[in-house]
């Protein structure tokens, strides 16, 4: 039977921000974090999978255990990215709506350090940070960790290259009585030997239910392309997926900008986000993506972690990724609060086998998506021909004379006539081309 945050020790105007938020029913790792933190001494490490509340099972507890009397740093959030610190914060200044009094600052890379190191000069109780930029404030003695009491890592496994950089540095400087909070969505070795080294002899291991939640409302597919027709079958994919807003994941930065030059000139509404980008055009595209103002969000692995999007309707791995760790952050930007989801993943033939792998490993299982058939794949490459003259902007360059004779050719022709005229030249010249690309192949065998 589930419990509500006013059962699980969440003070009154805590409640009532949750409320504001539509938020009454605890999730699984809510009900069983919140209450070690608030009445136990010891540390945690909280097993939970992506969209299972983690922010606010570790951030409603903290913020009413902050001293308001204090002026000190009493707590440190680290996260992977900079868009997932920022997500943090916004979650935690939503659940403190009334109790404003309480002081967080957003410290994290990709962005000038001055400002940061001005703001640390205020009262600041909570502080978000990426590895990288708050071990970079620790050796300017720039921020004063001394007197932290809580010390929370979030998305763990996503920062354990990270935090071989910097965790040294940032564990120098914080107190030895301090209570370490790790969440993390799977345990690989090298999490594990980071509890072991940074944490508690003795501490408390909490799972979220993984029947229930983590993968919970995904329909995970799998179809099998040849290399040849892979973008082609990705374009029919997304064709039937339109006006629903999803994520194609690649390996490579460059595959990201490749595969995103080719949305773009298809006329599909996207952005792509990988590290090389500036963070100012990241936190653009990101915007643009949880406005609403673009469908299709084209991204590598850790770029885009801190994406809480309740209105993803699929994910499509358009590389097979290399971890299942890896699979279950993808997968998991869809179905979230509740909803329904699809995770996609685009295969050639010899890597069919790894999906036993994958079921065996994470628990689940894939259905075969069954690929569009070569008839399907002209109509809609058609389609995606005809939406991309209707989005052409008029060229205003063009002279009214010209113009002229150009709808005196047309102007006997009704409407229906001229698209069937366009259709026929349209077809003729892709018949052409493959025509030309078949026989370009057979001199090649030969």
């Amino acid at each position: 039977m589930s419990r509500d945050f006013s059962s699980l020790g969440i003070q009154p105007e805590i409640v009532k921000s949750l409320a504001d938020l539509k938020i009454a029913v605890p999730t699984d790792i809510q009900q069983k974090v919140i209450p070690v933190i608030l009445n136990q001494q010891k540390d945690i490490v909280a097993l939970a999978k992506t969209g299972t509340g983690k922010t606010a099972a570790f951030g409603l507890p903290l913020l009413q255990l902050i001293d308001l009397k204090n002026n000190d740093i009493q707590a440190v959030i680290l996260a992977p990215t900079r868009e997932l610190g920022q997500q943090i914060h916004q979650n935690l200044a939503s659940f403190s709506t009334y109790n404003s009094e309480i002081s967080m600052a957003v410290i994290c890379g990709g962005i000038p350090i001055k400002p940061q190191i001005e703001r640390l000069k205020k009262p600041t109780h909570i502080v978000v940070a990426t590895p990288g930029r708050l071990a970079d404030l620790v050796k300017r003695e720039a921020i004063n960790l001394k007197k932290i009491s809580y010390f929370i890592l979030d998305e763990a496994d996503e920062m354990v290259s990270a935090l071989k950089e910097g965790l040294d540095a940032i564990i120098a400087e914080i107190p030895k009585k301090r209570r370490t909070f790790l969440f993390t969505a799977t345990m690989p070795g090298a999490i594990r030997q980071l509890v072991n080294n940074y944490m508690a002899k003795e501490v408390v291991t909490i799972a979220a239910d993984m029947k229930t939640v983590g993968h919970q409302g995904i329909d995970h597919q799998y179809v099998v392309v040849e290399p040849i027709e892979k973008l082609a079958v990705l374009l029919h994919f997304l064709n039937a997926k339109e006006r629903q807003r999803g994520i194609i994941f690649c390996k490579t930065k460059a595959a990201v900008n490749k595969l995103a030059k080719n949305l773009a000139i298809n006329k599909f509404s996207s952005g792509a986000i990988h590290g090389s980008l500036t963070q100012g055009i990241r936190d653009r595209i990101m915007g643009q993506f949880r406005e609403g103002h673009i469908d299709i969000l084209v991204a590598t692995d850790l770029a885009a972690r801190g994406i809480d999007v309740k209105e993803i309707g699929y994910v499509v791995n358009y590389h097979l990724p290399d971890t299942y760790d890896a699979y279950v952050h993808r997968s998991g930007r869809t179905a979230r609060a509740g909803a329904k989801g699809l995770s996609l993943t685009i295969l050639q033939q010899e890597e069919v086998v790894d999906i036993a792998d994958f079921e065996k490993e994470l628990g689940i299982s894939f259905s075969r998506y069954e690929k569009a058939d070569a008839q399907s794949i002209e109509e809609n490459n058609g389609l995606i021909w005809a939406k991309k003259i209707f989005k052409t902007k008029p060229n205003k360059t063009v002279s009214e004379d010209f113009k002229a004779k150009i709808k005196t050719i047309f102007h006997h022709l009704t409407k229906e006539e001229l698209v069937d005229k366009i259709l026929a030249d349209y077809l003729a010249r892709t018949t052409t081309k493959v025509s030309k690309e078949e026989n370009s192949k057979k001199k090649k065998r030969n």
